[in-house]
């Protein structure tokens, strides 16, 4: 059972959104939950607090369990949580993989989960304790996606709620989970389905309704389309990981040899890796090749091979934290005898870039993308702005959930700001590359045209950068996709001043 569609990050007690900073990604973090009906302080009582977990007879289940805390929490990020907490307590191969598919598992079907919770409660959900709630997601998905025997899901879970400091919920916690197990998922999967065939391919998929819709814009189907199915579901497949060979460093042939990679279909520095640590693979130790999904190769490839006349070498990424895709535009332009200048607003993603680029040609700022302090005239313009991140969520499995489509107009205001600054700092006869990690026609299609429109901006054919991506749209712009490419759904456009 791997639908949803409830999406938790839009509920009615969200406070309003922020502005986000210029290079920030988007990102949010979603609000605390409110606990119980009335806090046990005004009840007279001492407050509960939850105790840490550690002694917990099941490694596996306690890994589980503190990462969905701190993300659903503290709005922590599983992909980097569970890998730390599985290093630190040194759980076994098998207990690693136990924990990873209950944890990304869980954060990818939230919505369904807590519309079966729903179902199955005495309370409504929004008056749960988060910590039991969390506890009852994971005991739900084992119940319903996991070779798990229902006693053992059930059981495990009574006592990690009891060791967690949950001790008064055990009951609860019990009677919720029965009253799931007794019916089968292919059950709660009908019996819970919407009938409108858009939020139905939502639920099936696991996603919300509004990141759906926006999948079937982009790919220009209606909701009943396999291909918006393929799609949707494409987020819920383990990616494999992409390793990217420094140019003037290592090849993609001898880092695939001395990975045991395949060398990627795309990219001429792309490898990939069906598992492992990337980390700790010796050319990654030594820099000489990093981490990043193909698609992010081709547009800071891109970059490097739009024709510029009378190139002086003055290139810029406007966006550049956290610094992957500087640090290959670095490589290449070593080779190019040309310069990066490298502008990120916060600085903390500022150091990463000086972490990521090393020795490169490449000059960090610390500045706002839209009024950067730099003298115009860059021959190459890179903006990969700050997005949604819809392109990818298989990375990010608990994204789906924080997102809300009210970010979408905040972002796309920014996004067109970043897109004009460059615009004018590009000299004439310049290029600028517009990209996203996101297939949202607000964020793609629409900023291009308005800055076309209002810049007087003139757009070029984007696909002959690059290598043949049947599929990738038929416009001038290119749309990558996970189910057809194997890529992030990554899109950029082609732009130069008038």
């Amino acid at each position: 059972m791997t639908g949803g569609f409830r999406s938790r990050s839009t509920g009615g007690d969200r406070p309003a959104p922020k502005k986000p900073n210029a290079n920030s990604g988007g990102q949010k973090r979603s609000p605390r939950r409110t606990g119980a009906s009335k806090p046990r302080s005004e009840r007279g009582q001492q407050p509960r607090r939850q105790r840490t977990t550690p002694g917990f007879a099941d490694p596996a289940r306690q890994a589980a369990f503190d990462t969905l805390r701190r993300v659903t929490e503290d709005g922590a990020y599983a992909n980097l949580t569970l890998p730390g907490l599985m290093r630190q307590r040194k759980l076994s191969e098998r207990d690693a993989g136990f924990a990873t598919e209950l944890t990304y598992g869980t954060l990818r079907t939230l919505g369904v989960l807590d519309n079966v919770i729903a179902a199955c409660s005495s309370r409504p959900i929004d008056d749960i304790d988060p910590g039991v709630l969390d506890v009852l997601r994971l005991g739900t998905y084992q119940l319903l996606n996991m070779r798990v025997e229902p006693h053992a899901a059930v059981d495990t879970s009574v006592r990690l709620a009891e060791h967690a400091g949950f001790d008064w919920a055990k009951g609860f916690v019990n009677a919720v989970l029965r009253s799931v197990g007794r019916t089968p998922a292919e059950q709660w999967r009908e019996k819970l389905a919407p009938t409108d065939p858009l939020a139905r391919v939502a639920w099936e998929s696991a996603h919300p309704v509004w990141v759906a819709r926006s999948f079937a814009t982009a790919l220009g189907v209606e909701a009943d389309d396999p291909e918006l199915a393929r799609a949707l579901a494409a987020d819920s497949q383990r990616p494999v990981v992409h390793l990217v060979a420094r140019p003037g460093e290592i090849s993609a042939e001898e880092l695939a040899l001395i990975t045991g990679g395949e060398q990627g279909a795309y990219s001429p520095y792309a490898v990939y890796l069906e598992s492992g640590d990337p980390g700790k693979l010796e050319p990654v130790r030594q820099r000489l090749a990093g981490v990043q999904d193909e698609g992010s190769q081709l547009i800071a490839r891109a970059l490097v091979e739009a024709e510029v006349a009378q190139d002086q070498g003055r290139w810029l990424d406007l966006c550049a934290g956290p610094g992957g895709k500087a640090a290959l535009v670095g490589s290449l332009a070593r080779a190019e005898n040309a310069h990066v200048d490298a502008v990120e607003v916060s600085e903390h993603r500022a150091g990463l870039i000086e972490k990521a680029v090393g020795d490169a040609p490449v000059t960090v700022h610390v500045a706002d993308g839209r009024n950067p302090g730099l003298e115009p005239g860059f021959d190459r313009v890179l903006v990969d702005a700050p997005c949604s991140g819809l392109g990818a969520l298989r990375r990010r499995p608990e994204a789906r959930w924080r997102k809300s489509e009210r970010d979408i107009a905040e972002l796309t205001a920014l996004q067109f700001e970043l897109l004009a600054s460059a615009l004018s700092l590009v000299r004439p006869g310049g290029v600028v590359i517009y990209s996203t990690c996101s297939p949202d026609v607000r964020e793609t299609r629409q900023v291009v045209d308005r800055a076309v429109a209002e810049c007087g901006a003139i757009e070029e054919d984007a696909h002959a950068l690059i290598p043949d991506l049947p599929g990738s749209g038929d416009g001038l712009s290119v749309q990558m996709w996970p189910h057809r490419h194997g890529t992030d759904a990554m899109f950029f456009a082609v732009l130069r001043r008038s």
